[in-house]
């Protein structure tokens, strides 16, 4: 089974949401713009990140030669009230 993306269990919690931040790419070792789960462009690790959190360095976990190590913010963490 290939997996494209973080789990949930229930979706009542998640919101499909069309906002060009998902399609924005960030370097390592740069501030996350908003809080949320990201992922590694070139191979599809994951981690969560606060809001102005560095993202991880350049080879910070395993990686195929000639992928790109740039992360893209898949899950937006909402801190609004509801």
């Amino acid at each position: 089974m290939e997996i494209r993306m973080a789990l949930y269990q229930s979706s009542q919690f998640i919101t499909a949401w069309n906002d060009p931040e998902f399609d924005r790419h960030h370097h390592p070792r740069t501030p996350a713009p908003h809080s949320g789960i990201y992922r590694c462009v070139g191979c599809g690790f994951e981690i969560a990140a606060s809001e102005g959190q560095l993202l991880p360095p350049i080879h910070a976990h395993p990686h195929r030669l000639g992928t790109q190590e740039v992360w893209q913010m898949i899950v937006y963490a909402d801190h609004r009230l509801k």
